[in-house]
């Protein structure tokens, strides 16, 4: 038995009788029972993280992609073995997936850490799977490759090209501002999402695949590659072929994501003008390693980090376009002069090293030059005031620059159900001029904090031709979303922070140029509305499984909607 007990393969992480031999030879019995050869058996193993689901459109081409995975690490001498997690189908799930990225990551940790395998490939996509997978490898810290799902390829309606999901809220837009009727609209419907993978559009899932590859978590050149393309196949093939290397020769993830590495990830979040998502998802990955992400340091990066990339929402273009534009790899060069060069990647190479290889074409339509940027500034900016004391988000990027600097009336939606039922009356009291202001959306509220920040424009405005007003909540907004839109305010109205103090007819003013929204109610009466203000929410006593598990421990906006204790224990990071 002496050749079998070495703490590798199937000997990793024995379920413990009591006999170190007899748990080798009882694991060995069963596994046979999978048809595996004894000196198969005797293999290092590369665990596969599957997060299909048929809940998860995005997921669909898993199966193709994961056999590639398993072609990959037999390639490097290891066994394949392929384990389920749940998976986070972004429109499927209620209230939000939001809420459950935190159990996905905690069901990927664990398995992770319980099953035996020596390193292991992420196999996720669709928004909130890969901050997961990332959030569960970090604090699992096994070697790790993240594996992308790839973005959709786009589609057409007459001679506009389509692509989920951008285009999904423009033609709503248009829809409720009755400018295309039901029939175009359904047939629109049909065709915003026709193949496999994530959105087409640099949303929350395509800049999370580019935070994973400029973290150094995923392959170099593999976070744009489409879903249906035959490179992804092979992208698959080597993400295995690398976890294998990494049998022998280990990175862990705490190597890889360093203070280092999220600051390069940041600045390419700026440049890319993606998705505000990205700030909760990227901050949740880095406190698993005990970094944190200051949002005023955000800010100093974004007022030296330009825009680089022309892709929807911000843009003209789509990921595909990304992908034959240069990628990630072509953005990393133009801001190699701000970069943390000495990272590790997975690969075991630098990005300094990295950076070094020929850049081959770029197309300067998508991606722009650092010289001549689309904007001298980053997409992303961070708030504060006394309506957002610890911040809140602007995608500057995606805005109207002409509300940059304004001041109007608020008016106020205690609730999403509130909304829904005034939104379209049309006696509301509301002009283009005043503040949109949405309660009791964020992470301990009700919604669980849904992407529900772009709040529509109110038909009587929207009919008008009216596109865009201020809106402000401490819900989220999807990274496929537009508009001069604050989102994320901390602390959130569900736990008493300011935003729950905001009534109807109060003056807010927002300057995007001092990095301020602010309330501009007196600190008497604001002490007063404070004093009568009781939470709304339903108390965690009253709840039950993982519903009440959230509502106790899931933290605020600005520290990644993490649970507190899925944070390293003092000293041990």
């Amino acid at each position: 038995m002496s050749d079998e007990t070495t703490d590798r393969g199937l000997a990793r992480g024995l379920t413990n009788y009591g006999d170190r031999d007899f748990s080798v030879y009882l694991r060995n019995s069963f596994a046979a029972s999978m048809g595996y050869s004894r000196e198969v058996l005797k293999k290092p193993i590369v665990g596969i993280a599957n997060s299909a689901s048929g809940f998860n459109n995005c997921h669909r081409h898993f199966p193709e992609l994961i056999e590639a995975v398993k072609r990959g690490v037999l390639l490097g001498g290891g066994l394949p073995i392929e384990f389920p997690t749940i998976s986070l189908g972004e429109v499927f799930l209620n209230p939000t997936s939001l809420k459950f990225r935190n159990l996905m990551a905690m069901d990927t940790e664990e398995m992770i850490r319980a099953q035996p395998m020596d390193a292991v490939v992420l196999v996720g996509g669709c928004d909130k799977t890969v901050p997961a997978q990332l959030m569960g490898a970090a604090s699992a810290d096994l070697p790790a490759v993240q594996l992308v799902a790839g973005p959709m390829m786009t589609s057409r309606y007459g001679t506009e090209r389509l692509g989920a999901c951008t285009d999904c809220r423009r033609f709503w837009g248009k829809y409720r501002a009755g400018e295309i009727s039901t029939a175009e609209i359904n047939e629109i419907e049909g065709r915003l999402a026709t193949t496999a993978g994530t959105c087409a559009v640099m949303g929350t899932a395509s800049t999370m695949a580019c935070i994973a590859e400029t973290l150094g978590m995923a392959l170099p050149g593999t976070a744009a590659i489409p879903a249906v393309h035959a490179d992804r196949l092979r992208a698959a093939e080597a993400s295995g072929l690398a976890a294998a290397r990494m049998i022998d020769h280990p990175i862990r993830p705490s190597q890889v994501i360093t203070g280092k590495s999220v600051e390069n990830a940041l600045r390419v979040l700026l440049a890319l003008g993606g998705s505000t998502n990205a700030v909760i998802h990227l901050t949740a990955v880095a406190g698993r390693l005990g970094i944190d992400i200051p949002l005023a340091r955000l800010n100093e990066l974004s007022d030296e980090t330009p825009v680089l990339v022309n892709l929807k929402p911000v843009g003209n273009h789509y990921m595909e376009d990304f992908f034959f534009a240069g990628g990630v790899g072509a953005v990393l060069r133009e801001l190699k002069p701000l970069l943390h060069l000495d990272t590790l990647t997975v690969t075991g190479e630098t990005l300094g090293d990295r950076l070094e290889t020929d850049p081959g074409f770029v197309d300067r339509n998508v991606i722009a030059s650092a010289e001549a940027p689309l904007e001298p500034q980053g997409g992303l900016v961070a708030l504060f005031g006394n309506l957002a004391p610890r911040g809140a988000i602007l995608k500057r990027s995606a805005a109207d620059k002409s509300l940059f600097e304004h001041e109007g009336r608020a008016v106020v939606f205690s609730s999403l159900e509130d909304l829904a039922a005034r939104i379209d009356d049309p006696d509301l009291d509301i002009t283009a001029d005043d503040i949109m202001v949405l309660q009791n959306a964020g992470p301990k509220s009700a919604s669980g904090m849904p992407e529900a920040g772009y709040l529509p424009i109110p038909k009587k405005l929207s009919s008008k031709g009216l596109k865009d007003m201020i809106r402000i909540s401490d819900a989220r907004m999807s990274g496929t979303a537009f508009g001069t839109i604050v989102l994320h305010v901390a602390p959130e109205a569900a736990i008493g922070g300011p935003l729950a103090l905001v009534r109807t007819g109060d003056r807010i003013r927002l300057s995007v140029a001092g990095k301020r929204i602010d309330l501009l109610v007196d600190d008497a009466e604001l002490d007063r509305r404070r004093a009568d203000w009781s939470p709304g929410i339903v108390p965690p006593e009253a709840r039950r499984g993982y519903d009440r598990l959230y509502a106790e421990h899931v933290l605020q906006a600005d520290e990644g909607c993490d649970f507190a204790f899925l944070k390293p224990v003092s000293g041990s990071a």
